[in-house]
């Protein structure tokens, strides 16, 4: 009797989640309806039918890529190029996804766009690693597909190569890959392509990862690895970079959130760095058959804490590193991002951190001396050797202004330079303590965006360009060149994103070339969506067949609530700022109902769309 009555039990929870799952489907479909948009199955069907449609390849030179975010950018295995593929791009009202290929010469400085049969469906938070076999080949895995207004999410969990030499895209079907998934990171060992981490959202749940897999490039196949020691906790957005000539893979830093109760998530801004290297001895031409976790023991100047943060691995195991944003906490209610734009140097062998100050352009020796001889007026043969000799007195003195301090030498990658003993994260004054004619290191506490300043010759401080401060960035390294496009920045709830583009010589570290400038008049932010006039026209010659259904939703979202009482002379903005934090709560109180996963700005953006319906009444 008793397994009778918890089998009735049990079907019974089963019709009441399927006929809850069926109500939320329903009232899913009647908000698409509403704002036009089609189910996301159907719009990447739409997209795809429409590449398919391409069936020739077609090259052409165009301008710089538009605004977008979270593509990839891949140096070129052969040639002096990189490569970029997808993206998405916020406007403030709509959602923009791209799956457009892109090459970028470097000596001519010249974009061309690629069209290719079989393209992957549009993406963004994929990505991509280039290898020199078979002609070249570009792999994408993963990413994540946004619907016009950012209610619909879809991950994906293909597997693509575009063969450059062949020009034509491929889809690997191979079993026992990862799930679906973004915001991971995949690397190239040798033979194999390491996929770590991720998350995945349908926005009424979210899951992060720390599985981690292996492609095989020459069979074509999957395998999970069984690894052992202590992993990384779960997590997207993190750094990862692995030494060329090495299994050796190292693991910093992103992002997770986990339910501490049922309307509340708690965010966790990764610290920590670990190792994944094989277990035991390893012959040249195999593949490790056992794999272990190593926490990593960090020195230097780490980075304070961030996520966003950009990476770039160049010759001699070193990665460089450049923005990302920490998320304080105003209130309850809103997170304000510090963004910042200073530049890291890792050593991976050593998992030490420096602090990268550029030094500024050096001023060459025959344009010193033509100045020099102007200001001084020097014209006879006397003058100009004392010229000289104030000119070799002060080569002797570059450099020599921290010989009282006491530094310690060592060697990063091809690189001399010195720093200091080793200093946590912390608060405080820093030292600058290098200065070996090629480059710079400040070693000591991380504190936001760096000045701006250099060190010039004879010690001299000197204002050095560094690009805006931003999360997301694209970086990618060529023949000893770093290069940096794009990323995001917000300012209050606005968020841009940048189409820049820059270039720094890692030989001679001394000041960014701007490639593409960062005209911010042309930064595009629409947030017309929420503002009252919009709100009022939205609607149209159908408002009025709308409203009672509109009454009926408000009539049913406020039940039982002490709404604020409007003043006669208080606008709409008025009373909402004033009111503010009861109509977010009752906003918070709809998705948490209705199981939805929404970003702060859209549960904001609901709660000034209540109102004002409210008000209209």
């Amino acid at each position: 009797m008793g397994k009778k009555k918890a089998d009735k039990k049990g079907k019974g929870k089963e019709k009441t989640a399927l006929k809850t799952e069926k109500k939320a489907e329903r009232k899913a479909k009647k908000e698409l309806a509403k704002k036009g948009e089609d189910d996301i199955e159907t719009l990447i069907a739409q997209f795809h039918a429409k590449d398919q449609e391409k069936t020739k390849y077609v090259e052409e030179k165009c301008d710089p890529p538009s605004e977008r975010s979270n593509m990839t950018l891949t140096p070129h295995p052969d040639k002096e190029e990189l490569i970029m593929f997808g993206g998405e791009f916020l406007t403030g009202s709509k959602m923009y996804m791209y799956n457009d290929l892109f090459f970028y010469n470097i000596k001519k400085n010249e974009w061309t766009k690629v069209t290719a049969p079989n393209a992957p469906p549009p993406r963004s938070s994929h990505q991509a690693v280039a290898l020199r076999q078979h002609g070249g080949q570009l792999w994408i895995f993963g990413g994540e597909f946004a619907s016009p207004t950012q209610s619909q999410f879809y991950h994906y969990k293909e597997l693509w190569v575009y063969h450059i030499k062949n020009k034509y895209w491929e889809r690997i079907n191979s079993p026992g890959g990862p799930s679906s998934r973004s915001g991971h990171r995949m690397v190239q060992c040798k033979k194999l392509l390491i996929v770590f981490g991720g998350f995945h959202d349908n926005t009424r749940d979210y899951k992060y990862f720390n599985d981690i897999y292996a492609f095989n490039v020459e069979n074509y196949t999957w395998t999970k690895l069984d690894v052992s020691g202590t992993p990384p906790a779960p997590r997207s957005g993190c750094i990862m970079a692995a030494m060329p000539d090495s299994y050796r893979v190292t693991v910093y830093g992103g992002y997770s959130k986990e339910k501490v109760k049922r309307d509340v998530d708690k965010g966790t801004t990764h610290v920590d760095m670990t190792t994944l290297m094989p277990e035991g001895k390893v012959k040249d031409d195999t593949i490790p058959a056992k794999w272990k976790w190593v926490n990593a023991k960090q020195s230097g100047a780490r980075p304070s804490p961030r996520c966003g943060l950009s990476c770039a691995v160049a010759p001699g195991n070193r990665a460089f590193c450049f923005g990302g944003v920490f998320d304080e906490e105003e209130d309850e209610e809103q997170l304000e991002g510090k963004f910042f734009n200073e530049l890291y140097l890792l050593d991976m062998e050593k998992n030490r951190w420096y602090l990268v100050n550029l030094r500024g352009k050096r001023e060459s020796t025959e344009k010193k001396k033509r100045r020099r001889k102007k200001e001084d007026g020097a014209e006879n043969e006397d003058g100009m050797e004392e010229e000289m000799e104030d000119f070799e007195d002060e080569e002797e003195e570059d450099g020599g202004g921290d010989e009282a301090m006491e530094v310690t030498t060592e060697k990063v990658g091809n690189m001399n330079i010195e720093g200091a003993e080793d200093t946590e994260m912390s608060e405080g004054a820093t030292n600058t303590l290098f200065d070996d004619g090629v480059f710079q290191v400040k070693i000591g506490p991380a504190l936001g965006s760096t000045s701006g300043e250099g060190t010039g010759e004879g010690g001299q401080a000197v204002q050095v360009f560094q690009p805006h401060a931003r999360m997301g960035a694209l970086m990618a390294v060529k023949n000893g060149v770093l290069f940096l496009y794009g990323g995001m920045f917000e300012r209050g709830d606005k968020q841009f994103t940048f189409k820049d583009f820059y270039s720094l010589d890692l030989n001679k570290m001394e000041e960014w070339n701007v490639l593409i400038e960062n005209d911010e008049s042309k930064l595009v932010w629409d947030d017309s969506g929420s503002s009252d006039e919009e709100m009022e026209a939205c609607g149209g010659e159908d408002e009025e067949e709308e409203s009672s259904d509109d009454d009926d939703d408000i009539d049913d979202i406020l039940e039982g609530c002490e709404v604020p009482n409007k003043n006669d002379e208080e606008t709409m903005e008025e009373y909402f700022e004033r009111t503010k934090d009861f109509w977010i709560e009752q906003s918070k109180k709809y998705f948490e109902n209705e199981e939805m996963r929404v970003t702060t700005r859209t549960v904001t953006k609901f709660a000034k769309e209540m109102c004002a319906e409210y008000v209209k009444r």
